[in-house]
C-alpha cells in the first residue's frame, strides 16, 4: 500500500506535503503552496530531469504563465533549501531544458514515493489521492487563500480558461478578508480594493450593497456584521448569486501572503483560487492587483476586456492603505448610518493622500445628494482634475457626474452616460445620471422613465431609483404610477427620507390634506427628511396665499438645515420667500428677501432665484448684475443657457415695456421649457418659468389668447410645477389673458377658481386685491 501522507528526508531537510510542511535542521520554513507544489514534483521525480514546460503544466495545470513565475519558485525554494545554485546540493538547474533534484531521497516509514501529481480543474495541483493536497489546502485556506480585490502587475501572468465558469448575467458575493496579521489596516480596506478592481471588469456583477444590507437584515445580521466566508455564502445563496469570493491574508516572515478563491455557493465548489505573496506592507495592494487579474480571467473573462479595464489599484484608488482604509470604513457608514456621519471618513482619506481621486467624487456625489451644490461641485472638479488617476469606470462616473453638476452640460453628460452604460452595461450609476437629472433638464420625460425602470431593474435594492422613477412619473403629471412605485419600496421594505418628501408631493397634487398632514408628521422624526419636508409647506402654504405662515416655515427649514451644517441647502430654502413676494405683488420685501440669500451663498441656483425675484420685483439693474455673473460662471450649462438667462432678461426687457423683445428673447428656451431645470431638481421652484414669463410678455403686448395658451401649458403640467405658487397664479393670469381676448366667460371662471383656491389667503397680498379687483369689473 502506498502511504498517503508521506515524510521525505533529504540531507537536514524534513518534507511533508500533505502538512505543507518543511524543515530544515528543524526549523520550519514557509512557502507559499505552488512552491510546495513545485518541491513535491521535483522530490517525486528526484535523479530525473524535468523540463520547464512539464512543471509548469503539472502545478499550473490549465493557466498559462510565464517562465518568469516558475524561476521566482524556484528561487524561493532554493532560499528556505539554503541550496547555492552554483553549488547545488538539491536541485540542479539544466541549462535550456529544466531542473533535477540531485539529492538522495529516503520516505519514512518506508512510505513509498507518492503519486504523480495532477493539474486540477482549478489550475492548481494537488496529490491525486483525495487526502493530499486538497487536505492541506482546507487546513490552510484561512491563512493563504484569499480572494481579492485589487489590480496590477505581480509574478503570475494569467490567461484565460478553456470553459467560461461564470456567464455574463451571473452575479457574485464578496466577503471580507480573514486578516491574521494582527494589522488592523487591512480590515476592510482589502475588500474595498478587490470590490474596486472586480468593478473594472464590464463582465462581472457584484452583489450592489444595498441588496447585502437587506439580507443581512432578514438574516437577523446587524448592518455592521463582518462579511465572513459564512455569512457572504448565505447572501449568496439568498441573492441567487452564483459564487462568493472570499480572501485571507497572513504574515510569512516579514512579508504577508495573500489568498483568493471563487466558491459556487450552492455546491461549496472552488471555482477558482491563486495566492499571491508581497514582499512588504507596501506591496500588499500590488499583490492584490495581481490576484484579482488571476479571479478575473479563471472565472471566465477574456484577456481583451481584463487588459484594457485593468487599471493598477495604486492608480485607480490610492498608494495608501491608510488612505483606502478610511475610504472603505466612510462607505460603510454611509450604508449604515447616512452621509453625513460618513463625509469626515472621506475628508480623512483625503487629507492622507490629497490625489485620492475616487474619494473626491464621491464627497462630491454625497454633498449633491444634500443639497451643497457648491461643495459638490468643489469636489467633484478636483476629482475631474484627478480623473486619470481611477479606473475606466470610475472615469465615466466622475465625467459624467462633472458635466451634470459642475459645468451642467447635459448633453454631454448624456452621451457619456450612454456611452458608460454601453460598455458597462450591469452598471446602475449611468441610468441614474440620466433619470435623474439629465433627461429631466433636456425635457425627455419619457426617456427618464425607461431609464429609472432600468434603474431599478438593475439595483433593485437600491433607494434611489425608486425616489428618482416616483419623480420622473410625476413630473410626467403621471401621479398613481409615481405613487405605486413608492408602494414597491415599501413592499421590499425599503426606507428612505426620500420616500416622505414624494408621498408628501403626491399627495398635495391629489388635494389629499390628511396625506400632506401625515407625511409631515412623519417627516419630523427623521432628520433627512425634516428640512425639505418642511421647506416644500412652505411652498404648499404660499401656493394658497398663506405667505405670513408660509414664511415662518421656510425660516423653520433654514433653521433646520443651518443646524444641520446645510448652509447652501439653507441659502435655496431663503430663495422661496423671495420669489413668492416677487410674483405676489411685494417688491419690496422680494427685493430685500433675495439679497440677503444671494449674500448668503452664491450657490447656481440661489443666485438664479435671487436673479428672478429682483428682475420680477423691477430692479433689474441688480437682476443683470446677476445674470451676468451665472453666464460667465456657467457658459456650457444647460438649465442656465436655456431656462435662467431667458427667463431673467425677458423679464428686465419687460420691465423697459419691451415685450416683443422678450418673447424673442425667450425663443432659446423652448426646447427644453416643460423640462426640469436644476433649480426645481436641487429645491422646489423653477419649473415652467420662461412659459410663465412669456405669457406675461404676450399681456403685456395685448395678445389675449396666445397669453392663454401659455399659462394653459403650466396647468397641464402641475406635476413639474407642484406646489410652486406660480401653478396657482396661472389661474389668475388665465383669467387676464381671456379677458383681453374677450371671453368674459372662460376668464370669470379662471378667476373664480383662482379666488377659490385664495379663500383664505392672507387678505392684504397685493395681486389678491387686485384679482378681487378686476373679478368685479367682469360681473
Amino acid at each position: 500500500m502506498k502511504s498517503p501522507n508521506p515524510t521525505y528526508r533529504f540531507g537536514s531537510v524534513e518534507f511533508r506535503p500533505s502538512n505543507l510542511e518543511l524543515r530544515v535542521d528543524g526549523e520550519l520554513r514557509s512557502l507559499e503552496p505552488k512552491s510546495y507544489r513545485t518541491l513535491a514534483f521535483l522530490v517525486e521525480n528526484s535523479g530525473r530531469v524535468v523540463s520547464k514546460e512539464e512543471i509548469l503544466q503539472t502545478v499550473w495545470a490549465e493557466t498559462a504563465v510565464t517562465d518568469n513565475a516558475l524561476t521566482r519558485i524556484v528561487a524561493q525554494i532554493r532560499k528556505a533549501l539554503e541550496d547555492d545554485p552554483r553549488e547545488p546540493k538539491y536541485i540542479e538547474t539544466v541549462a535550456t531544458v529544466g531542473y533535477r533534484f540531485i539529492a538522495h531521497v529516503n520516505v519514512v516509514d518506508d512510505a513509498p514515493v507518492v503519486d504523480k501529481v495532477v493539474g486540477t480543474d482549478m489550475g492548481a495541483t494537488s496529490i491525486a489521492r483525495p487526502d493530499g493536497f486538497w487536505i492541506l489546502r482546507k487546513r490552510v485556506a484561512a491563512a493563504l487563500l484569499v480572494l481579492g480585490v485589487a489590480s496590477g502587475g505581480a509574478w503570475l501572468v494569467a490567461a484565460h480558461r478553456k470553459k467560461p465558469v461564470l456567464t455574463e448575467r451571473d452575479t457574485i458575493m464578496l466577503a471580507d478578508f480573514t486578516n491574521s496579521t494582527g494589522d488592523a489596516v487591512f480590515d476592510g480596506t482589502l475588500r474595498q480594493g478587490m470590490e474596486v478592481q472586480l468593478k473594472q471588469s464590464p463582465f462581472l456583477s457584484l452583489v450592489p450593497e444595498e441588496r447585502i444590507q437587506k439580507v443581512k437584515g432578514l438574516m437577523g445580521q446587524p448592518a455592521n456584521a463582518q462579511l465572513t466566508p459564512a455569512i457572504a455564502r448565505e447572501i449568496c445563496e439568498r441573492t441567487g448569486s452564483i459564487a462568493v469570493v472570499d480572501g485571507s491574508i497572513a504574515p510569512l516572515g516579514s512579508q504577508y501572503v495573500l489568498g483568493v478563491r471563487a466558491i459556487d455557493c450552492v455546491q461549496g465548489k472552488i471555482l477558482a483560487e491563486d495566492q499571491v505573496q508581497a514582499a512588504k506592507k507596501e506591496d500588499v495592494l500590488k499583490a492584490l492587483d495581481q490576484a484579482a487579474g488571476t479571479l478575473r480571467t479563471r472565472l471566465g473573462e477574456s484577456l481583451t476586456t481584463l487588459e484594457k479595464y485593468d487599471t493598477p489599484l495604486t492608480d485607480a484608488t490610492t498608494s495608501s492603505l491608510e488612505a483606502l482604509k478610511s475610504y472603505s470604513t466612510g462607505w460603510k457608514v454611509q450604508l449604515s448610518t447616512g452621509a453625513v456621519a460618513a463625509v469626515p471618513y472621506f475628508k480623512r482619506a483625503i487629507e492622507i493622500d490629497p490625489k485620492f481621486a475616487v474619494a473626491y467624487a464621491t464627497l462630491g456625489l454625497l454633498y449633491g445628494s444634500k443639497g451643497e451644490s457648491d461643495l459638490a461641485a468643489e469636489n467633484t472638479s478636483k476629482a475631474y482634475e484627478l480623473r486619470d488617476r481611477t479606473s475606466e469606470n470610475e472615469k465615466f462616473f466622475i465625467t459624467a457626474y462633472y458635466d451634470g453638476r459642475v459645468t451642467g452640460n447635459q448633453e454631454k453628460a448624456q452621451q457619456t452616460c450612454e456611452t458608460w452604460a454601453r460598455i458597462y452595461p450591469r452598471e446602475v450609476m449611468p441610468h441614474f445620471f440620466m433619470t435623474g437629472f439629465i433627461y429631466p433638464v433636456l425635457d425627455k420625460k419619457e426617456k427618464a422613465i425607461e431609464e429609472g425602470k432600468k434603474a431599478i431593474q438593475l439595483g433593485p435594492d437600491a433607494t434611489v431609483g425608486y425616489t428618482l422613477l416616483a419623480t420622473a412619473y410625476l413630473h410626467a403629471n403621471r401621479l398613481e404610477e409615481s405613487e405605486t412605485t413608492l408602494q414597491r419600496a415599501s413592499e421590499r421594505k425599503l426606507q428612505d427620507p426620500d420616500f416622505i418628501l414624494g408621498r408628501y408631493d403626491i399627495a398635495f397634487l391629489k388635494g389629499d390634506s390628511a396625506g400632506m398632514e401625515r407625511e409631515a408628521a412623519l417627516a419630523q422624526n427623521n432628520s433627512g427628511a425634516e428640512d425639505w419636508v418642511s421647506d416644500h409647506e412652505a411652498f404648499a402654504m404660499a401656493y394658497t396665499g398663506h405667505l405670513k405662515e408660509a414664511r415662518r416655515m421656510s425660516r423653520h427649514a433654514a433653521e433646520l438645515a443651518q443646524q444641520a451644517a446645510h448652509g447652501e441647502r439653507a441659502a435655496l430654502f431663503d430663495t422661496g420667500p423671495a420669489l413668492w413676494e416677487a410674483l405676489f405683488g411685494d417688491g419690496s420685501a422680494a427685493r430685500k428677501s433675495a439679497m440677503a440669500a444671494r449674500e448668503r451663498s452664491k450657490d447656481r441656483e440661489v443666485e438664479y432665484g435671487a436673479a428672478f425675484a429682483l428682475a420680477l420685483s423691477g430692479d433689474s439693474s441688480q437682476a443683470q448684475t446677476l445674470a451676468n455673473d451665472l453666464e460667465r460662471r456657467f457658459p456650457e450649462d444647460t438649465s442656465v443657457k436655456f431656462s435662467y438667462l431667458p427667463a431673467i432678461r425677458a423679464l428686465i426687457v419687460l420691465n423697459h415695456g419691451e415685450p416683443a423683445k422678450a418673447i424673442e428673447l425667450l425663443q432659446i428656451a423652448i426646447p427644453h421649457e416643460l423640462g426640469t431645470p436644476r433649480s426645481k431638481l436641487q429645491g422646489s421652484f423653477g419649473a415652467l418659468y420662461p412659459v410663465y414669463v412669456r405669457g406675461q410678455a404676450y399681456l403685456a403686448a395685448h395678445q389675449g389668447a396666445k397669453a392663454a395658451g401659455e399659462f394653459q401649458k403650466i396647468l397641464d403640467h402641475r406635476g413639474a410645477v407642484a406646489s410652486d405658487p406660480i401653478g396657482a397664479l396661472a389661474q389668475l393670469q388665465l383669467g387676464r389673458a381671456y379677458a383681453l381676448s374677450g371671453d368674459k366667460t372662460k376668464a370669470k371662471s379662471a378667476y373664480q377658481n383662482f379666488l377659490t383656491l385664495w379663500k383664505d389667503a392672507d387678505p392684504d397680498i397685493p395681486i389678491l386685491k387686485q384679482a378681487k379687483a378686476e373679478y368685479l369689473k367682469l360681473n
